[in-house]
């Protein structure tokens, strides 16, 4: 069944945004800008014109509405995940969008970009590749350098703080932080690029790209007063630092609860956690995410990480018209990597394997679209497998998946 799906078209030429939705595209996302009143601070731009390359951190999806206030009135072509074409495909291409399949190595990309800075324009890139789960810099890609130094045009940075506080992944409600920040920085003229080395330019833009979002808010005095601000928070914080327990957390209005031994933090509205009583074992979020992460880097070392076998349906998306169900089966994350299988409607047994030294980080979804619960989403580059693990069949935390995925790449690469 799977093999007579249209597939989406990857090597159709970038679209030079078209004359009329330039300012239309500026209309739509100048209310969100204004109403977190945005501050945009610029550093070395001035006199920057077209074409660039432009670096941007990803937290939510004002961040597309920054950028575009940023470079506005300048023609880009913006990188973006296959899933935000459905259903708007056309709409997509004219305003100037460029399709990728995540986390493959894809060369058609590299000469989609190549033809945006012959057109004259902004490349923008989200080189994180999903929404940071906590608000701190997601791990980026070792080609980023060699891409910059290809595309031989300035390289500027776009790095926005606020958007995680104010609609963070894993609760995405609006709770109206302002003002927000954005800085606009140069970060290589051409010529500098030209002399620089790769090491050098992904150091810098690593450098570039340190945020956290959280000691930000803290920082500035920002305080969230939603009530179900802490809602969700046990997606990334699925581990229990009391003790020790996985997959049992739980989280309601303020408060973040495991259900194993009982334990309570309050989420203040400075999005600092405090035990209700007892310890703090974390009161700043990307410390415990951070601890987690060590706990699988441990179990990666010893050689017995294991998500055991899963069981899951998939969704496919071979194009941009909307998903299709492929079928139930299982799906294993361990020391090799991903190996999903299932069957479909017509009993055909489809398999997707990815291994750890193509994948250097994952992207995972919680709730997808409100409705059809937390994914992995596994890609070649002719397709894309939304993988939901049974929550009433099995436990399971996808963040743990997206750490190990990282830990086993950086393990086998050491």
């Amino acid at each position: 069944m799977i093999d007579n799906f249209e597939r989406f078209d990857m090597k159709a030429p970038p679209v030079r945004t078209k004359w009329y939705l330039r300012p239309l595209t500026y209309i739509l996302s100048a209310p969100d800008v204004k109403k977190h009143k945005c501050i945009i601070t610029k550093t070395g731009t001035e006199g920057l014109k077209p074409p660039f390359v432009l670096l941007c951190n990803h937290n939510a999806f004002m961040d597309f509405k920054v950028a575009t206030k940023a470079i506005y009135p300048w023609r880009a072509n913006y990188v973006v995940a296959i899933d935000g074409f459905i259903g708007r495909e056309k709409l997509l291409r004219n305003v100037g969008c460029i399709c990728k399949r995540k986390f493959t190595n894809d060369t058609t990309l590299i000469r989609q970009l190549v033809r945006t800075i012959k057109n004259g324009d902004v490349a923008v890139i989200y080189p994180e590749a999903r929404y940071s789960l906590c608000g701190t810099t997601a791990v980026l890609p070792e080609s980023l350098g060699k891409l910059c130094k290809l595309l031989g045009v300035p390289v500027v940075t776009l790095i926005c703080h606020g958007h995680h506080v104010n609609s963070p992944f894993w609760n995405l409600h609006d709770r109206g932080v302002k003002p927000t920040e954005a800085e606009f920085s140069l970060l290589y003229s051409a010529e500098e690029l030209k002399q620089a080395p790769v090491d050098e330019i992904n150091a810098k833009i690593v450098k570039a790209f340190q945020y956290d979002d959280f000691a930000w808010q803290k920082e500035r005095g920002i305080h969230v007063t939603y009530e179900g601000r802490a809602e969700g928070l046990h997606k990334v914080l699925y581990q229990c630092p009391a003790c020790k327990t996985e997959f049992k957390m739980s989280s309601k209005g303020s408060i973040l609860k495991c259900n194993a031994c009982g334990k309570e933090w309050r989420m203040t509205e400075l999005s600092e956690l405090e035990a209700v009583s007892g310890e703090t074992e974390f009161s700043h979020i990307p410390d415990w995410y951070e601890w987690e992460r060590s706990n699988v880097r441990a179990e990666v070392q010893a050689g017995t990480y294991s998500s055991g076998e899963l069981p899951v349906r998939v969704d496919s998306l071979p194009n941009a018209k909307k998903f299709i169900p492929l079928g139930t089966g299982t799906m294993i994350h361990d020391m090799e990597g991903f190996r999903v299988k299932v069957t479909d409607k017509d009993g055909d047994v489809h398999e997707m394997v990815k291994t750890v030294p193509f994948m250097y980080s994952c992207h995972i979804e919680y709730e997808y679209l409100g409705k059809y619960g937390d994914c992995v989403d596994l890609n070649t580059l002719t397709d894309t497998w939304y993988t939901y693990p049974d929550p009433e069949k099995c436990e399971f935390a996808v963040t743990k998946m997206a750490l190990a995925t990282e830990e086993l790449y950086y393990a086998k690469k050491v």
